[in-house]
């Protein structure tokens, strides 16, 4: 993949991907021999996919593309930690990935689980708390705009993601303001494996208005 991609033309082969995919029309391209031979002195993924762990939401796959294509951090429920950050980081600074993706979905688990502690009090044991409790954020600005339906959550939670990977990392936040890289954030809806574009920072006019 070409290191002169722009944010744009990287959106651009990403959804163009997932077109393919939802049409049942895959090409399945960088899946063979040549490309492992390619790419084994060292990669240049043209997008870092943060996306959620769920096992319905396979990168590689939903946007048809293949090896060395995607530098990809998956957590449930996309929640963010040094880790992630640092990963991401890294993808962006040293692999000079021009777009970032933030990845939801509909039917999320950690998202219902967040909605129903904060609604009656319950909550998960162990480090899945955790998970609850960086989702929690997302579910009570939700509430406090005063959305009731799922898809709304997730793309609460899928914004306010995007903002937070920009307020902690520097060199991310850095990079989006000298135009070297955007941060989108998508919704992948299982039923039909669309993703829609939920929110854009850094991506230029002609990507269209985002909310």
């Amino acid at each position: 993949m070409t290191v002169d991609l722009t944010p744009r033309d990287a959106l651009d082969l990403l959804m163009a991907g997932n077109e393919r995919f939802v049409a049942g029309t895959p090409q399945h391209p960088n899946q063979d021999s040549a490309r492992r031979t390619e790419i084994t002195p060292g990669q240049n993924p043209f997008a870092v996919l943060f996306g959620c762990s769920d096992s319905r939401l396979a990168a590689e796959i939903i946007f048809d593309r293949g090896l060395g294509d995607l530098f990809v951090v998956r957590t449930a429920g996309h929640v963010t930690g040094p880790e992630v950050l640092g990963s991401i980081e890294y993808g962006v600074s040293l692999l000079a990935s021009p777009l970032v993706v933030v990845l939801g979905h509909d039917a999320c688990g950690a998202v219902a689980a967040t909605r129903a502690a904060a609604q009656d009090g319950t909550t998960a044991g162990g480090y899945v708390r955790d998970v609850i409790e960086r989702v929690t954020p997302s579910v009570l600005a939700a509430r406090a705009a005063g959305h009731t339906e799922d898809a709304e959550f997730i793309a609460e939670h899928i914004r306010h993601t995007v903002d937070l990977l920009l307020e902690r990392s520097r060199p991310l936040a850095e990079a989006v303001d000298a135009g070297r890289v955007a941060v989108v954030g998508l919704s992948y809806r299982l039923a039909d494996g669309t993703a829609h574009l939920v929110t854009a920072r850094g991506l230029d006019p002609a990507a269209g208005s985002a909310t």
